[in-house]
Order: C-alpha cells, then sequence, then structure tokens
C-alpha cells in the first residue's frame, strides 16, 4: 500500500489486537485464547517479513528508513544490513527501501528493491549480511520496473514478483514511470523475464496455494480490493484469472498448508479458507502490511504501521 503520506509520522498508541471467531473452523488455525503480543516497534513503515528457521531469525524491511531489520527471541530488534533498496546518492523521498523479502533455493536472500527498481540478490552470506547486490531483473522489453514489491520463489527455481508504483516519486506521476500499467513477472531461473498479468492496478502481494497449481495476487487499490486467483500453466504462465474475494482491499498475502489465506490491509489479518469463505480476523488497528509463518506454521508474525507483531497458532495448523 501506499503509506508514505498516511503513515510518515510513527503510530502514537501502541495497537490492540484481538481474535474474531466468525466459524468454528478457525480453531484449527489459532488457539483460542491466542494473544497478540507486539515483540518491537520504532520503524518507518515495516513490510517484507521472512522468517528463516535455520538462523532462527526473522527479517523485516524499514520501507521509509532503507533498512532491513533482524528479530531474534534472544536480543530482539536489530539492524540487519542498511542501504537494502537504494544504493544510490542522490537524495530521494517516498519508499526506498527493500519491500519483499525470501530465499532462493541456495538459501540466498533476495530482495524487491523499491529505491533501485529491481530485484536483487544479496551477495553474502546470511551470517556477513552486506549491502552488495547481484541484479536479477530491472526491466522488461527495455522498460524499467516502477519498484519490485513482493516476490515468492516456486519449487523449480521461478521467480514471481510484483510491480505497484509505490516506490516512486511522485507515483505513477513520476517522468521516469516507464510501462504504461502495472505488472506481475516472472524471472525463469535462466535469467529471461516475463510478463504475466499487465491488467491489476495495484499488484501487491503474491502467493501460491499448496501445489503450485494456482497462485493468488493483491490488488491494493481501493477502488478494485481484489484478491485475484489464476491457474499456472505448464510453463508457469498464468491462465483462468477470476477474482477470489473483493470485500477489502489487500497488503500482503500469506498462504498455509491447508490454503487457509491470511490476508493483511487496513484493520489487521482476515483470514478464509481455499474456498474463499472468512472464517475469523485478528483485529489491528491501523493498517497491517504483511505477514509471515514460523516454527512449520505454530506461529504467525505480523507487520504492522511501526510495529512487529506475533500471534501464536493452533498446534496442529502445520499437520
Amino acid at each position: 500500500m501506499n503509506i508514505s503520506v498516511l503513515f510518515a509520522q510513527p503510530t502514537k498508541k501502541e495497537p490492540d489486537g484481538k481474535i474474531e471467531k466468525l466459524s468454528k473452523e478457525l480453531d484449527a488455525i489459532i488457539n483460542h485464547d491466542a494473544k497478540v503480543e507486539v515483540i518491537a516497534d520504532g520503524f518507518g513503515w515495516v513490510e517484507g517479513p521472512l522468517w528463516i528457521e535455520s538462523k532462527r531469525m526473522l527479517l523485516v524491511s524499514d520501507v521509509l528508513n532503507n533498512t532491513v531489520y533482524k528479530w531474534t527471541p534472544e536480543k530482539g530488534k536489530e539492524v540487519y544490513l542498511e542501504h537494502s533498496g537504494y544504493t544510490g546518492t542522490q537524495p530521494r523521498t517516498e519508499e526506498l527501501g527493500s519491500n519483499g523479502l525470501t530465499l532462493n533455493h541456495k538459501g540466498q536472500l533476495l530482495l524487491c528493491q523499491h529505491g533501485d527498481r529491481r530485484v536483487a540478490l544479496m551477495n553474502a552470506s546470511l551470517d556477513d549480511p552486506k549491502a552488495e547486490y547481484i541484479t536479477l531483473a530491472n526491466e522488461y522489453k527495455g522498460k524499467k520496473f516502477d519498484s519490485p514489491n513482493d516476490l515468492i520463489v516456486k519449487s523449480n527455481g521461478d521467480t514471481y514478483f510484483t510491480d505497484p508504483p509505490y516506490g516512486l516519486e511522485k507515483g505513477v506521476n513520476n517522468p521516469s514511470k516507464a510501462a504504461p500499467y502495472q505488472g506481475v513477472y516472472k524471472i525463469s531461473k535462466n535469467g529471461e523475464v516475463t510478463l504475466l498479468v499487465d491488467s491489476i492496478s495495484r499488484p501487491n502481494g503474491i502467493a501460491f496455494f499448496p501445489g503450485e497449481k494456482s497462485l493468488l495476487i493483491a490488488n491494493s487499490d481501493g477502488e478494485k480490493p481484489y484478491l485475484y486467483l489464476y491457474d499456472l500453466n505448464k510453463d508457469g504462465l498464468l491462465i483462468n484469472g477470476r477474482i477470489f474475494q473483493n470485500d477489502r482491499g489487500t497488503d500482503g498475502i500469506k498462504i498455509d498448508k491447508q490454503g487457509n489465506v491470511f490476508t493483511t490491509g487496513q484493520g489487521g489479518v482476515w483470514i478464509y479458507n481455499k474456498k474463499g469463505t472468512l472464517l475469523g480476523k485478528i483485529k489491528i488497528e491501523g493498517s497491517t502490511s504483511n505477514c509471515a509463518f514460523a516454527d512449520n506454521y505454530k506461529t504467525l508474525f505480523i507487520t504492522a504501521d511501526n510495529y512487529l507483531l506475533k500471534v501464536d497458532l493452533a498446534k496442529k495448523a502445520g499437520q
């Protein structure tokens, strides 16, 4: 979501989260007595949560401050990587940092970099992070991306990502905006970039359903607040597009092993089953940007405004 104007100042009141159950199906997903716990604050706008099990750490992007932070149960919040999304020297505003984060099949960190307008690989180990990057993709047919936002890696090594205009100064009115649309793209493991969709006005969160036969894309446009569902053909291209739900604008999305969809946006996290039925809500004041599973789906981390939160999920959720 484009939050640089609305949330330029830190939220003054710590969010008061609560669970709202709308279906008994929610009992298998969230503990009935689960608490929404604030575990870190002081970010400019926190996004892109990524749990790395081998390191027992969570990484998050502070989009406004061009920094990736890590959080661990032992030490809490620490600076992990500076210049995470913009490596230039010319002063600039808007959302210049990294946003979506993920690991490739080699365990290397991939970043959606708003300021540098690319999808990049950190050319350093997870244990010794450095602002040294290898560009995976920064343009399509000679037209530079706007500001890659969120990404996922398919089991075959292909990377899928969304490209809304939120990292551009002046947004779609930026004179350097190259493409007349907002795209969703695929980077093949051989480096080829393919445009998958150009009809979604503000593509944002992106996630595969279990089995990778279908893909969900969030549109963070208040006039078209839809989650779009696509099937994948044998070449990994998107076909048979339709609306999965249309009752709420969505930012980040995650899908668990059972196909339950966790969507973030204004007011918290909405949880749907794989058929699109709303099961319940994790209600959080303000705007919620994204979420991430940890501990084999036993924990949910949530990024919201300038806060990082944690919720314990049901013990059988990861089975």
